[in-house]
């Protein structure tokens, strides 16, 4: 019974922290008049990705707190899921697309370590981040891509 009840902690601070992040960083007029790449996918698919991602990120955390509570991977799964909520508001509330890509490169750092360590240790583990590696590596492409096209010479929130 205990273990599910840490199941549904995990579920509730991934997924609960994921949507009120989501709900208190919603992309504004600043967003809306960015340039972006023709890559870059309607806002709604967003929130559907981050919510089946969240839940999957919720899953393998729980899987690894059940095997080593304090464990080299605990310790990259908590580091990247601090970035990953750290993100949003860096991006949308402080509007800063270049210290938002410096977070997520290493966000993405985190992830491929943690999927290197758990891939031996448990695969089904492995696999529920390889959908969240994915979507970060495409999510950091969208980032740099946005940060690269709305430069402006002299804008501190841009990187230069």
């Amino acid at each position: 019974m205990r273990r599910w009840i840490v199941l549904a902690l995990f579920l509730i601070v991934v997924v609960g922290g994921g949507m009120a992040i989501g709900i208190a960083t919603v992309p504004g007029e600043w967003y809306a008049g960015l340039q972006k790449p023709v890559i870059t996918p309607p806002d709604w698919v967003f929130a559907s990705a981050w919510t089946i991602l969240y839940i999957l990120i919720a899953i393998a955390g729980w899987r690894t707190f059940e095997r080593d509570k304090l464990g080299t991977e605990m310790k990259l799964w908590v580091g990247q899921l601090a970035l990953n909520f750290t993100w949003s508001p860096v991006f949308f509330l402080f509007q800063d697309p270049y210290r938002a890509l410096v977070l997520i490169v290493l966000m993405l750092v985190l992830i491929l370590w943690f999927l290197k360590r758990t891939w031996n240790l448990d695969r089904v583990t492995a696999w529920l981040f390889v959908p969240y590696a994915v979507w970060v590596a495409y999510a950091t492409t969208l980032n740099a891509l946005i940060w690269h096209l709305n430069r402006t010479p002299g804008s501190p929130l841009f990187g230069n």
